[in-house]
């Protein structure tokens, strides 16, 4: 089969499409033939090195949509999430920094509990946009413990983790102000914020900042005393001030929070966005693409 790898870092150059066994799954996993799978800024930093792993051929993609091929002992009937079936159509997300082979390939072996059944109203190619960003973004949400009334920024509302973000949040009840571009404000009140800025923030006015475009310390500020800051590199969030709790979600693999976020997919609830498509082939030029900055939506590969 053929796999998205990269055997030594560097910037999109560094991209291969290589030939390889197709993976079995083990006790516990399925085997997942791929249709489609989204390209993340995590494989800009697996394949830059930024999680180490120099000298080993290192495997890309956490994103995942397509169908069940081969089930592994113990992945079937009862396994978490799902009893899972050759045929089945899913999700899932295959996390993992420094592995062989990842979700960007023609085969991909997951947990079968870090997977979903795939939402009946839209294609593969959005589905696969689905498990990384909207798994971090729920997570996130659930770390800030913010109740219905209370006030949010998301910072980079306009990204793939901030929109998801605003709609989740939006559906608690949260009064979210969205920090973006002046030219995402339609876009990102469309996904539910009740205010919008591209510059100036109140000082600590809000209850807590969720920090998808890793601003940092600036946005503490921002936030009341007592309030709390939740940011998305594990161990890189600022130290707290004025009582401020800081903390930083670490997105883990959960095929049952995925099924409540295909619900509320099929239900009209969740926005999903595809910026743009690639063939597996055309890894290497969709790394470049992203890493030109100003994607809304996931670029998806497509083996």
């Amino acid at each position: 089969m053929r796999a998205v790898v990269v055997n030594s870092f560097g910037g999109p150059e560094a991209v291969q499409v290589v030939e390889t066994d197709v993976p079995a799954p083990g006790a516990g996993q399925v085997r997942i033939k791929v249709a489609a799978a989204s390209l993340n800024q995590v494989d800009e930093g697996v394949r830059g090195g930024f999680f180490g792993g120099e000298g080993e051929r290192i495997g890309l993609g956490w994103d995942v949509a397509g169908t069940v091929d081969a089930v592994g002992d113990g992945g079937g009937a009862g396994a978490g999430a799902g009893a899972w079936s050759v045929g089945d159509e899913v999700v899932a997300l295959a996390p993992g920094f420094v592995r062989p082979l990842g979700a960007h390939a023609e085969y991909v072996v997951v947990a079968a509990d870090a997977t979903a059944k795939a939402p009946v109203t839209v294609d593969a190619v959005h589905a696969a946009t689905l498990p990384l960003n909207g798994l971090t973004a729920v997570q996130a949400l659930d770390l800030l413990e913010l109740a219905a009334g209370q006030s949010l920024l998301v910072t980079g509302a306009a990204g793939a983790v901030g929109g998801y973000a605003v709609q989740l949040a939006t559906q608690r009840g949260v009064l979210v102000t969205a920090l973006a571009r002046a030219g995402d404000e339609e876009l990102v009140r469309g996904l539910g914020a009740a205010q919008f800025t591209s510059g100036s923030v109140q000082d600590a006015s809000f209850d807590a900042v969720l920090d998808a475009a890793i601003l940092g310390e600036t946005t503490l500020a921002w936030v009341r005393d007592g309030g709390t800051y939740v940011g998305f590199r594990p161990g890189g969030q600022p130290a707290s001030v004025r009582g401020v709790r800081t903390t930083a979600v670490e997105v883990a693999a959960d095929g049952t929070r995925l099924a409540e976020l295909v619900g509320l997919v099929d239900a009209g609830a969740l926005t999903l966005r595809v910026a743009e498509t690639f063939p597996l082939a055309e890894a290497a030029k969709a790394h470049a693409r992203l890493a030109e900055g100003g994607v809304r939506g996931r670029l998806v590969l497509v083996p």
